[in-house]
């Protein structure tokens, strides 16, 4: 049991291979029921940091604590008291629905007592009833992923660590998905989540940007915006976004692709936009639209890594 309100608390984790340092001196401490979010980019380092939490890769180097437990001498007893969800799901797809929840029961070690009531629970949530006799791979993505979620939780872990969770589904699914992670906070559950999407940064209560390994920046959503976003932000909107943004870029504006427009980083926004409109002008680039927003925490990770 947690008797600590800390969930997860570790310093200076640091993971080698070979010459390539993949998780580099980290400092982690989540509190008992946090959604805790670790964005980054592919490759950051998110995947290798939660295998290390896991108890499934010893680290080169830090100490810490998992529910209590030592990350270098107890990784079975961690094993056991969390959730783990992978990206891929690690469902087995020529299993039914049923089968699955089954064999993962037995995996966690859920009671007998227990098992045939933890089975209506997965199927209900995950919204199953009516397929779980289906074979899983025949599955819609969204189905798979609660799905997969439900057999990580079998055994009412604690502290539930969810990698990439929402990667491959639809944007309704990713959705739904985080509802389920707000019901399990509030029954104090400790979710620790990885994602590279940023518009997803706003559902967690508190999160850490990692970028070539390293921790760039921590606090809650607002506080990063407010503390890492002291310049103004303009969306531009042209039909020629490639050619505006190196038309930008050559005049010493920061500007970065999102979807279909363009934000620029500015100082001063009143100097800012009739420059703008006039650089387009002369290119011959026309211009649709150009208006100041609210930073995201994708503006805010681009603005960190800039400079890391």
């Amino acid at each position: 049991m947690m008797r600590s309100s800390i969930a997860v608390k570790v310093r200076g984790l640091t993971k080698r291979f070979g010459d390539f340092v993949a998780v580099d001196n980290i400092d982690l401490s989540i509190k008992k029921g946090e959604i805790f979010g670790f964005l980054g980019p592919n490759g950051a380092g998110k995947s290798t940091t939660i295998k290390m939490l896991c108890g499934l890769l010893l680290p080169t180097g830090g100490t810490g604590t998992v529910g209590g437990f030592d990350i270098m001498k107890q990784s079975e007893e961690i094993k056991k008291n969390i959730g783990y969800m992978s990206q891929k799901f690690s469902l087995y797809d020529d299993l039914t629905v049923e089968e699955n929840i089954h064999f993962f029961s037995g995996i966690y070690g859920v009671t007998n007592s227990r098992k045939k009531e933890r089975l209506g629970w997965v199927l209900e949530m995950a919204g199953l009833q009516d397929k779980r006799k289906a074979v899983t791979k025949t599955l819609p993505g969204g189905f798979k992923q609660r799905l997969a979620l439900g057999c990580a939780i079998l055994h009412e872990p604690p502290i539930v660590f969810l990698d990439e969770p929402t990667s491959g589904v639809d944007p309704i699914s990713r959705r739904n998905f985080w509802n389920l992670i707000n019901e399990m906070s509030k029954a104090e559950i400790t979710i620790f989540v990885t994602t590279h999407y940023m518009d997803e940064a706003d559902y967690c209560n508190r999160l850490a940007l990692i970028y070539r390994g390293k921790v760039i920046a921590e606090g809650t959503p607002n506080e990063l915006k407010q503390k890492y976003m002291t310049r103004y932000v303009l969306e531009v909107e042209v039909d020629k976004v490639v050619e505006a943004m190196e038309v930008m870029y050559k005049n010493g504006i920061e500007t970065a692709i999102f979807g279909s427009l363009l934000h620029a980083t500015v100082d001063n926004m009143e100097k800012a936009i009739p420059r703008i409109k006039n650089l387009l002008e002369e290119s011959n680039i026309p211009l649709n639209r150009i208006e100041r927003i609210v930073p995201s925490l994708e503006d805010v990770f681009v603005a960190l890594i800039e400079v890391s």
